[in-house]
This record gives structure tokens, C-alpha cells and sequence, in this order.
């Protein structure tokens, strides 16, 4: 007997202490300040300023678009999306790079260099004499554009851990907001004066004042001890864990859905206001003040998530976002459909996806850990390459209404809150 409880003792102090090891790796330490050298708020900016490239290099082509086609020979308004969608899809599966390296060599340098790399590839874009070679560049600057995304997160996720991250994000995502609300207009104040073409060299200017202020200002926020080889092995460990770990998985695949019907309104509401409403002109404004509810929603957001816990707001957004889907639809298909009644549901639906998307990337990233960098990857090119594509089928199957767009929309929804609700056992709306 005695034995016995020695043999057991034994085995029960093993078992804790391989699980204290497996939490160390899955919950690494993060700190609770910016890094040295940068205030909060200045910290806050430029994580905003990283995450709004990929807004100002897509949001800003809106108004172009027709002008792009006409210059280029694209006869079919649906083909214009592709000066989109080639960005987005670049930008997605590029992902899976971007993480294994700042985890192998730091985050700075591979940020420094894919923001270096993104200015080329907006300068050739800009002298693209046709639409082909356009989609290149635009592929080829996604997907070294990606590493602002990727390493945007990683670098919160150094710094930061749970609910103080999600506020972390909400607050840079309150900032990086400007980008969307804003591109549209500054895309049109262009074409107002210069060809399409000065559109990617303001994009190249942008990009390098971003790249000097992360230069000058940002420090190496992956410790020395933190950083892992680049083994193949290792990045298939990576994948697997993400890919097999229910909460990542689950919140990973729920905002991958929330973006197939995000992209799908920007693939389509070009033309949507070009031949639903027939007013082209009020793209920029509208589109603004639609965007604008997600600044509002973030701000919100970054007030009560600590309180309250990012399950219990996210999760009713995401009903939220539902029920304004299927009343969108309902109207569209009734034929009642009209630019207030657009414009209004469209803002309701932006600020619920804002209050869910925020709290979803730092649920889907809070059991990873050292693993942040791969995770960030592995879990940015699911959410890009799949919303990209779900936004691709949403887009093409544009018909001259709105009824393709809202159907996905909540299409999309419902199936975030199933998988939501298989992530969490059916424990849905759980508090702080």
C-alpha cells in the first residue's frame, strides 16, 4: 500500500508538472506595458498605422475601379473586382511566412523589410500598362503586405494577454478605422486631379513614412530567449496546434466567415451604388459614415471588454449581425430596398462586426503563447484566404441587387454562431 501511494504521488506530481510545462508554452508571460521607448498611446498608433495599410490598398482603389477597367480594356464590371480580390488573396496566403519568420529572426526586421518591398510593389503597380500585370503587383504587394497584419498581432500579443489585449486591439483598431472611412474619399480627391495611376503612389508614400516611423521608433519586442528555430517540424507543430485546438480553431473560423461577407460588400459596392442606386458619387461619403460605426463600436468595445469579457460582447454581436443580415435580405427581396435603408442596416451590420471581429482575433489567439507568430500566420491566412474567397462567390454573384450580398451576409452569420457554439460546448455569452 504504502508503494502504491508513493507510485501515485509520484505519477500525479508528473502529470501537474508536464501540465505546468504545456501551459508555460501555450501561455507565455506577456507584459502589461509598450515596449520601452514607446508610449501606450504612441504604441497604439502605430499597430493602428500597420493594420490600416491593408484598408488604405484596398479601400482607396473603390472609386477607381471603372476608371482602372476603361483604361485597361476590362469590359466586364464583375472582372474589375479582381484589382481587389488578387490583393486580398496575396495578402492571405503569404500569411503563413511572415509568422515562422519574426519568430526565427524578430519581428522588426521582417516587418522593416515586406514594408520596404510593398513600396515597389505599388510603384510597378502604378506604371502597369496592362490589367495582367496590374493583378501581379497587386498579388505581389498583398502578400509582403501581410506581415503588417500578421506582425501587428504578434507584436500585441509580446506585449499584451486576454481581455487587456482585445482592448489593446479595439483601441488601435479605433485608430486604424481612419484608413477605411477615409481611403474612399482620398481615392476620389485623386481621380479628381490625376489619373487612377497616383492612387499606388500615394499608397508607396504612405507606406514609406510608416515604414521610417517603425525604423526610428519601434524596438524588437520578441525576446532573444522567445525566439524559435526555422524548422520545418516546428512550423508543422505550429499548424497542427492551431489548427487542432478547439477555441483557436473555432473563433478563427467564425471570423473567417464575418470577413467572406465583409469582402463580399467591398467587392460589390462599387457597383452597387454604380447601377442599384445609380449614384456613383455618393460611394465616398456613405461608405464613410458606414465605416464610421466600427469606429464607434471599437471604442465601445475597448470600454467594456474588460468588464464584461470578450465572450459576452462578442457573442452578441454576433446575433446582432445576424438578425440585421436577414432583415437586410428581407427588404431586398421584398423590393423595398433603398440607399437610407442600405446605408443604415449596412452601418448596423459594420458595428456588430466590429464588436465581434475584435474579441473573435483575441479569443482565437489567447491559448497560443509562444506560438504567437505562427499562430498569428496560420490563422491570418484562414481568415483572409477563406474570407477572401467566400467574398469572391459573394462579388461574382453580383446581379444588379442586393439580395446576393445580404443572403451571403447572413449565410455567413449563422454559420459563425454554429461553429462559435461548438467551440465553446454550447456555453455561449459567458462573462469575464
Amino acid at each position: 500500500d504504502g508503494a502504491g501511494r508513493a507510485l501515485r504521488t509520484g505519477l500525479v506530481l508528473a502529470i501537474r508538472a508536464r501540465a505546468r510545462h504545456l501551459a508555460g508554452l501555450m501561455h507565455a508571460p506577456a507584459s502589461s506595458t509598450a515596449p520601452p521607448g514607446l508610449g501606450f498611446r504612441e504604441f497604439v498608433s502605430l499597430i493602428a498605422a500597420l493594420m490600416a495599410m491593408t484598408a488604405l490598398s484596398i479601400d482607396a482603389m473603390l472609386p477607381a475601379l471603372p476608371a482602372i477597367g476603361a483604361d485597361l480594356g476590362v469590359t466586364t464590371a464583375n472582372d474589375r473586382q479582381w484589382v481587389i480580390s488578387a490583393y486580398m488573396l496575396g495578402f492571405g496566403a503569404a500569411q503563413i511566412v511572415h509568422g515562422p519568420l519574426s519568430d526565427r529572426f524578430g519581428r522588426r526586421p521582417v516587418l522593416l523589410a515586406s514594408l520596404a518591398i510593398a513600396l515597389v510593389c505599388n510603384v510597378v503597380a502604378a506604371f502597369s500598362a496592362t490589367f495582367p500585370l496590374l493583378l501581379v503587383a497587386r498579388a505581389a504587394s498583398g502578400m509582403v503586405t501581410a506581415s503588417s497584419r500578421v506582425l501587428a498581432v504578434s507584436i500585441v500579443r509580446d506585449c499584451f494577454v486576454g481581455a487587456q489585449m482585445a482592448r489593446v486591439m479595439s483601441l488601435a483598431t479605433i485608430v486604424f478605422l481612419a484608413a477605411p472611412v477615409l481611403a474612399p474619399s482620398v481615392g476620389q480627391l485623386i481621380l479628381l486631379v490625376a489619373p487612377w495611376r497616383w492612387i499606388f503612389a500615394f499608397l508607396a508614400a504612405t507606406g514609406g513614412l510608416v515604414f521610417v516611423w517603425a525604423a526610428i521608433r519601434l524596438p524588437e519586442t520578441l525576446a532573444p530567449a522567445n525566439r524559435l528555430p526555422l524548422e520545418i517540424g516546428r512550423i508543422a507543430l505550429g499548424f497542427r496546434t492551431v489548427v487542432t485546438e478547439r477555441v483557436s480553431i473555432g473563433y478563427t473560423a467564425a471570423i473567417t466567415l464575418l470577413q467572406g461577407a465583409l469582402f463580399g460588400f467591398i467587392l460589390s459596392v462599387q457597383q452597387i451604388f454604380e447601377q442599384v442606386f445609380d449614384r456613383p458619387g455618393l460611394l465616398a461619403p456613405i461608405f464613410a459614415a458606414v465605416a464610421g460605426t466600427m469606429a464607434v463600436a471599437a471604442f465601445t468595445n475597448s470600454k467594456i471588454v474588460v468588464r464584461f469579457g470578450p465572450r459576452w460582447v462578442s457573442h452578441r454581436a454576433l446575433i446582432a449581425y445576424l438578425f440585421f443580415a436577414t432583415l437586410h435580405l428581407g427588404i431586398s427581396l421584398a423590393g423595398y430596398e433603398s440607399l437610407v435603408s442600405f446605408a443604415l442596416l449596412q452601418a448596423a451590420m459594420m458595428g456588430s462586426f466590429s464588436l465581434a471581429g475584435a474579441n473573435f482575433g483575441a479569443l482565437a489567439m489567447e491559448p497560443m503563447g509562444k506560438l504567437a507568430g505562427t499562430a498569428s500566420s496560420v490563422q491570418g491566412m484562414f481568415q483572409t484566404v477563406g474570407g477572401a474567397l467566400i467574398g469572391v462567390v459573394i462579388g461574382q454573384a453580383f446581379d444588379g441587387t442586393t439580395v446576393p450580398l445580404y443572403a451571403g451576409s447572413a449565410i455567413c452569420a449563422a454559420a459563425a454562431l454554429l461553429v462559435i457554439g461548438l467551440a465553446d460546448r454550447g456555453r455561449l455569452f459567458a462573462r469575464a
